[in-house]
């Protein structure tokens, strides 16, 4: 599709520092989240294909929250946001199209505006697993947090790659995101348990450890329309 076509990345991160990334977790009816991923592929892609922010991502909840839709879109900045919401809100098709189907399916909608630790990394390949995990810092400590964890990627990325780290700017403060991607679950548990016996993982747990309240997980597999597959 021509919205496919037209994805591009930033062509460097000094760029990509003044972009907002926004995850949107949509809690679905139980049991209805494959019915709302398919309505948002068939009727909400072609709508808005990349015209109101880039897709990045799509997914469906495997474990951790339950019935939720995860969508990751990125903008030019703020301003750019803000207009592509109203943009948006001014297409018919979208809103007597795909508004009306998609409302009776959520039960809950969540939205976080995040900027860019890192430059966002997405796997050439398909069939994986993805992971988000997202801590809540001890107040203040979030750019400490996420700059201490980026120093540890080299030895964390020996055993799974990272694709995006964040820091919530809006929706959740003192919150840092990051989301990893595996071949598949066992992939993932293996992955987690080498990290458990890598002597310089531990030591950066040490460390980064004592900066966090809270941690939290999601298992997520990609909508056959995701970019990231």
């Amino acid at each position: 599709m021509a919205y496919e076509k037209e994805r591009q990345k930033p062509a460097d991160f000094t760029r990509e520092q003044t972009m907002i990334y926004e995850l949107r977790a949509y809690t679905i009816q139980p049991g209805r989240a494959p019915e709302f991923a398919k309505l948002s592929g068939d009727v909400a892609r072609p709508i808005r294909g990349n015209d109101y922010g880039t897709l990045e991502g799509y997914w469906l909840s495997e474990f951790g929250p339950l019935n939720q839709v995860v969508h990751l879109w990125s903008h030019a900045d703020l301003n750019a946001r803000q207009d592509a919401r109203a943009r948006l809100g001014q297409n018919q098709a979208w809103t007597n199209e795909f508004i009306p189907q998609a409302m009776p399916l959520i039960q809950k909608q969540e939205i976080k505006l995040m900027t860019a630790v890192k430059p966002l990394n997405p796997p050439t390949s398909q069939g994986n697993v993805y992971e988000y995990r997202h801590y809540r810092t001890k107040t203040g400590r979030a750019k400490e947090f996420a700059e201490n964890l980026r120093g540890a990627f080299p030895v964390r990325e020996k055993y799974s790659p990272n694709v995006g780290l964040w820091i919530t700017e809006a929706g959740q403060p003192n919150e840092v995101s990051h989301m990893w991607v595996y071949e598949s679950l066992n992939q993932r548990f293996e992955a987690r348990g080498a990290c458990a016996q890598d002597e310089d993982w531990q030591a950066f747990l040490g460390k980064a450890g004592p900066l966090l309240e809270e941690m939290h997980s999601m298992i997520m597999l990609p909508a056959d329309f995701s970019p990231m597959q």
